[in-house]
């Protein structure tokens, strides 16, 4: 019930986000997720033994989402400035795991939402199809794993998903995404759409099962506890960031390339 109650707030503030609201309110949104999911992330390496990124990682994160593009000096800027400051470290055989795993925050979680901006540019319709196939993939692949799933996905990963589960999610985010396609991005080639749909909802179960592996070496069941029934913020997005740098790149190489 709590995680029904939770969706049924948070669904229509994306929408909204992402439809209709000006630039601002999307970027301080994703702002907000993003420190949040971001110090998850932290303490999931940190359970594990890494250095810990705290507040000048969430900083360095920070200015890597707002930079305007391009944004890729300023990415290697702050990873230059982020070595640096390892060096006062005590203990020196944590300065390189340490700021590996903050890099890999920064690209996974804000380089992830910089994709979402840019995709909004282009179409807000897209962003929100990057989104919806991984929700309703979500909840088909609850639905079909229960009652057919029998084939393990990744037993030693997330012993509760199935082979089933998985093919129900992609065919549950593919039927999303071409119905609300049709009606909302109707000069889209269905095939397009339905070959768009299926890639990111694969990178969204790919995306589910990486997060699930980390908190697994950290030996946490979830991320946090921000979200009653969804566990943290980085549980809640974790597909999303998968599928929404995967729609994207589909729509730049579509728009340099057109292939319909």
């Amino acid at each position: 019930m709590k995680r029904i109650l939770s969706a049924l707030v948070l669904i229509p503030v994306v929408v909204r986000l992402v439809l209709v609201s000006p630039d601002w309110a999307l970027y301080f949104a994703l702002a907000l997720v993003g420190l949040a999911a971001f110090r998850e992330f932290d303490a999931i390496a940190a359970a594990q033994g890494l250095e810990p990124a705290g507040i000048p990682g969430m900083a360095g994160g920070l200015v890597f989402l707002l930079t305007p593009e391009p944004a890729l000096p300023v990415l290697v800027a702050i990873t230059l400035v982020l070595m640096v400051l390892k060096l006062r470290l005590d203990d020196f055989s944590k300065a390189l795991a340490g700021a590996g795993v903050t890099v890999l925050g920064w690209v996974y979680i804000f380089g992830a939402w910089r994709c979402a901006a840019a995709l909004r540019e282009i179409n807000s319709h897209w962003l929100m199809i990057a989104l919806l196939v991984s929700w309703v993939g979500d909840t088909a692949a609850y639905y079909v794993g229960r009652a057919f799933g029998k084939h393990k996905l990744a037993p030693v990963v997330s012993p509760a998903k199935t082979w089933e589960g998985a093919a129900g999610s992609v065919i549950g985010g593919i039927a999303a995404a071409g119905v609300y396609a049709h009606f909302l991005i109707p000069s889209a080639p269905l095939a397009a759409v339905l070959a768009t749909g299926a890639a990111a909802n694969i990178a969204g179960q790919v995306g589910d099962l990486c997060e699930s592996a980390w908190k697994r070496g950290a030996n946490v069941k979830d991320s946090g506890t921000s979200l009653p029934g969804h566990g943290g913020w980085l549980d809640r997005i974790d597909s999303s960031l998968f599928s929404i740098p995967v729609v994207y790149g589909i729509l730049k190489l579509t728009l340099a390339y057109p292939w319909w």
